[in-house]
């Protein structure tokens, strides 16, 4: 049997990521890549995990009539206009049998609205990439309670927080191009895997109903003089003049609709953690029973010295956006499995195989850019935003962020 063949349209830091986890699969080739830029360094880079014969398209339509399933993996801002392609694309005769989204599905909800109708249009099965609720580690501990879940109810209180040093592409920080800051980053990976931990062994993903959300946003570190020229001179971005949160908090509460049981999901995310590396710190509390994990607690470490760094070419090999070569480290030996990339590929695989949506879909993906984008109202308001409100529903159809406009020196920066 053929190996199936995925298509990767973007070839930038997560596509690279994404290769690693791919090697990791039996019987998934990244068979072809359509990129703006980079491309030839990709194709190098599947060539050197031995993960496919990969060839460049020049269209995007090109490339999804040479593979069995596209994965976007392109810019916030480019994303509608790439899924209008691949769907004419597959009016075209291209046998697609999934499209990949890799998160946010939306800069807002009016786009990821948008492109969850464009797949309908399409009617091929989707797969939304939000890696975290694939990790080994928090499906472990969900079975591993299961019977205590069972005894003694469900989780109520969920912890989760990613963070690290700051995004590697200029874009990332443009609060414009990428739809806000580490909210828009990286709160939806937050959001969306406490949502998941809380949720009742053996109920539907979206079970548990949102029904508030508070939140907070600030600019602590990139926003003073010295860190905001260092960021203007490596990137282009003035936070000066139209910056975004480095750091985000907050609270979703969800109702079990058949006991009426509030449960709540803290989240926080920042770009100034400038520690080992990156850091997903996930708890959660039940009663009589807890569960935690840290991604930084690695069996291994190593340690070198300031001479020895010198022959260091690059503090990631370590941990993704390390700061650091040298002192005690933290070693992640295979972060695509850590962090859930490995499982999520296969289960779309999988699943677009069977001729359905993968685990988690877009609609799924359109679900967290909502609540995403709640925060970012409550933060802007100053208030807890009641999701049972069908007037803020209305409103959040049409919501773009005053962060996400450009404007948000007011709010950061506290100016009136």
């Amino acid at each position: 049997m053929a190996n199936f063949k995925l298509g990767f349209i973007g070839a930038g830091f997560i596509a690279n990521f994404q290769a690693k986890a791919v090697a990791q699969i039996r019987g998934v080739d990244i068979a072809g890549v359509y990129s703006l830029k980079g491309a030839e360094e990709f194709v190098a880079n599947v060539k050197a995990l031995d993960v496919g014969d990969c060839t460049i398209y020049n269209s995007i339509d090109e490339l999804c009539r040479n593979v069995d399933a596209v994965a976007i993996f392109a810019p916030n801002y480019v994303r509608i206009d790439i899924m209008k392609e691949i769907v004419d694309s597959v009016k075209g005769g291209a046998a697609l049998k999934g499209i990949i989204c890799e998160k946010p599905l939306g800069r807002t909800v009016a786009e990821a609205r948008t492109l969850v109708n464009l797949a309908k249009e399409a009617n091929i099965p989707t797969a939304y990439f939000e890696n975290q609720i694939h990790m080994k580690g928090i499906r472990a501990q969900m079975e591993q309670l299961a019977p205590v879940q069972a005894q003694m109810g469900p989780l109520g209180l969920s912890r989760s927080s990613e963070e690290h040093c700051g995004p590697h592409e200029p874009w990332f920080w443009n609060p414009i191009q990428q739809g806000g800051g580490v909210l828009s980053d990286m709160g939806c990976h937050s959001i969306a895997v406490g949502w998941f931990v809380l949720t009742p062994q053996g109920k539907p993903i979206t079970f548990l109903q949102p029904v508030a959300v508070s939140a907070v946003t600030s600019l602590l570190k990139w926003g003073v003089p010295k860190y905001r020229q260092e960021l203007l001179d490596r990137t282009g971005v003035d936070y000066s003049k139209t910056p975004a949160e480095d750091f985000a908090t907050g609270i979703v509460t969800f109702k079990n609709p058949e006991t009426g049981q509030l449960v709540q999901a803290q989240f926080t995310n920042s770009w100034m953690y400038d520690k080992q590396g990156l850091r997903l710190l996930m708890d959660g509390l039940g009663a009589g029973y807890a569960f935690e994990l840290n991604t930084q607690r690695s069996s291994l470490e190593v340690f070198t010295g300031d001479q020895a760094a010198e022959s260091v070419a690059d503090s990631e090999t370590a941990l993704e956006k390390s700061t650091a070569s040298r002192g005690l480290l933290t070693v992640e030996t295979n972060e695509p499995d850590l962090y859930g990339y490995v499982d999520e590929i296969k289960d779309a695989v999988a699943s677009f195989k069977a001729g359905r949506d993968a685990f988690l879909n877009f609609e799924y993906g359109f679900e967290i850019t909502r609540l995403c984008q709640a925060a970012y109202m409550s933060a802007e308001r100053g208030t807890t935003i009641d999701l049972t409100d069908p007037k803020i529903i209305e409103e959040l159809e049409s919501y773009v962020s005053l962060i996400a406009q450009g404007k948000g020196a007011d709010l950061l920066y506290g100016k009136k």
